[in-house]
This record gives structure tokens, C-alpha cells and sequence, in this order.
């Protein structure tokens, strides 16, 4: 068992008033023909108007603005969580250094190191990466911080959940992505608090099903790989403080395939006009995919992430001809 304590919904709503203005306060957005082609009642809390263009920031800063970070930084990222934590780090005068996949998205590399990470490849994945980033901390490299492992950023994620139940009061569910599970743990923490019969449904990629396996059988179960476009929640090792506070905070997890991804991206931007990573679309795409679940209900989710490449754009959300 994790010596770390849950997430605190009184935390959450201290660190709302801490956390940078910038990440804060995001637009919850509704379309009346999503809602018809849904069938349901859909709010979409937008977290891709930010510098980062994540959801990440609020969790890094409140990390750093509440003195949990200590010393030099070390992290392991698929990029968005890196450059939430550089940020906060830098403007905290902390050196970091962020270990990503050598496969990870050139943009998301780039930005961490604008953004002042010094960035270092090192395994075909994340999960790797991580392992590397965990060696060089245990060398005396600085304090290792992993994602969806500490209380402080998952509290700053449940930020997301104070703002949707403020400004929607009467959500039957909310669906969220899956990746480490800090954004799961924090915003299920302080809606089970608050509505306790709201649903808090999460959402894996089908191709790196590790959490949700974890999750279902109540055993820690590490994957051989994962395959999917979603590098944000592209997770082989699960991690356990998340395992052990989704209990009391997520009701089930849902698996959706990278079709059906693609397909939640290309309704975003065709409704929205947004342009939504893999990972930041996942939620809607466990909505599309399973329509009963949600039939005339209201869901709230999160279009937590949208950092793609130019090739990615094209190749993703520019229509066939």
C-alpha cells in the first residue's frame, strides 16, 4: 500500500486558487447535434487553450507552488506531463530533466526543451523511458517525479471537476482518459465527494489495456507493449497510488479502440473546431462507442490534450476526398 494519502477535495478547491490563472476556469462546451447524434446530453470541458495546450499545467503547478517539489526534477513523459513540469520547475528557478521515448512526438520534445527540460531519449517507449529516468534520479540525479504517483498533481487535475460540477451541477456521468491516472484519481476524488452518485467512467486505449486489466481484476498487470495512436495514456506499467485511489474513486473502466479515437478527434474538430490528441479525445470516443451506456443522460468529459504534429493533422482530421 502507497504511504501517499488520496487526493483531498478540500486540497483541490485550496489549489484553485494557487494554480495559474492561465490553466484555470476552461471552457465547458456543448453542440446540440453532437448531443442528437450522441444521444445524450454532452459538456466538454476544453484544456487545450493553454500554453502547454494540456490539461497538465494544473497539476505540475500546483506540485511545485505547494512545495512538494524538492531539489532538481526528474520525470519520464510522453511529453504533455514534461512540459507542464518544466514550466512550473523553471518558473520555481528547479533544474529538470525529462526523459522521453526516442518514438516520442517530435512537437511535444520540442516544446519541453523551449521550455527550458533538458530532454533526453532513451527507450522504444514510455514505460521504458520511465525506467531510465528512474535510474539516473537513484543515481543522484534529482527527485524522481512520476505521473499519477504523487498526491499534489493529482489534486491540481481535480481542479477540472470543481469547474464542471460548478458550472454543470446535474452530470449524471463524467468520462475521462486513462493514462497514469492522475486526472482520474483527482477529478473522481472530489466528484465522489460532492455528487456521489455521478458515474466516473475511465477510458484506456484498447491497445494498452494495462490499467484497465489492473483495475478489473484488482492485481498490478504490466503489458509487453502498447499499441496505440494515444501516446498520452499509452501505459504498460501501471501505477500502483493510482490503482489503489481509483477504487474509491472510479466506478469502471472502458477500452476503446484507435478507431473509434480517430473518429471522437474528427467530431471535435468538425463540431467543436478543435483539434484534440488521441489521448485528449478518449473519453468522447468511449462515449461514441458505447451509446447505451450514456443514452439520454447528462456526460460530462475532457478534451484534455491537443498537441499534434502538422503530419499528424493532415493525416488525421483533414477529410478524404
Amino acid at each position: 500500500m502507497s504511504q501517499r494519502p488520496p487526493p483531498s477535495p478540500d486540497t483541490i478547491a485550496r489549489a484553485h486558487g494557487f494554480i495559474d490563472p492561465v490553466f484555470v476556469n476552461t471552457p465547458l462546451v456543448g453542440h446540440r447535434v453532437v448531443d442528437d447524434t450522441l444521444g445524450c446530453r454532452l459538456l466538454a470541458k476544453v484544456e487545450t487553450l493553454n500554453p502547454i495546450r494540456s490539461f497538465k499545467g494544473r497539476g505540475t503547478d500546483w506540485f511545485v507552488t505547494s512545495g512538494a517539489a524538492t531539489g532538481p526534477l526528474v520525470t519520464a513523459s510522453a511529453g504533455n506531463f514534461g512540459q507542464g513540469l518544466a514550466r512550473a520547475a523553471v518558473a520555481a528557478g528547479l533544474p529538470i530533466v525529462v526523459y522521453a521515448s526516442v518514438n516520442a512526438n517530435p512537437l511535444k520534445i520540442e516544446a519541453m526543451r523551449r521550455l527550458g527540460a533538458e530532454v533526453r531519449l532513451s527507450g522504444d517507449d514510455f514505460d521504458e523511458a520511465k525506467d531510465a529516468a528512474r535510474r539516473f534520479a537513484e543515481g543522484g540525479g534529482g527527485m524522481l517525479v512520476v505521473d499519477g504517483d504523487q498526491t499534489a498533481i493529482a489534486e491540481g487535475a481535480g481542479t477540472i471537476a470543481l469547474e464542471m460540477l460548478r458550472d454543470a451541477p446535474g452530470l449524471d456521468d463524467i468520462v475521462v482518459p486513462l493514462g497514469n491516472g492522475a486526472l482520474a484519481t483527482g477529478m473522481g476524488a472530489f466528484v465522489k465527494a460532492m455528487l456521489p452518485r455521478t458515474r466516473v467512467v475511465a477510458v484506456v486505449a484498447a491497445g494498452a489495456p494495462a490499467m484497465k486489466v489492473s483495475f478489473d481484476t484488482g492485481t498490478l498487470v504490466e503489458t509487453e507493449d502498447a499499441d496505440t495512436i494515444a501516446d498520452g495514456i499509452a501505459v504498460r506499467v501501471p501505477v500502483p497510488y493510482a490503482l489503489e485511489t481509483m477504487r474509491g474513486t472510479v466506478d469502471e473502466v472502458l477500452a476503446v479502440d484507435d478507431a473509434s479515437i480517430l473518429a471522437a478527434m474528427r467530431l471535435a474538430h468538425e463540431r467543436f473546431g478543435l483539434i484534440v490528441e488521441p489521448a485528449g479525445a478518449a473519453g468522447l470516443a468511449a462515449i461514441m462507442a458505447h451509446p447505451a451506456a450514456f443514452a439520454g443522460r447528462a456526460v460530462g468529459t475532457v478534451f484534455c490534450g491537443g498537441n499534434l504534429t502538422p503530419a499528424q493533422i493532415l493525416s488525421w482530421l483533414t477529410p478524404s476526398s
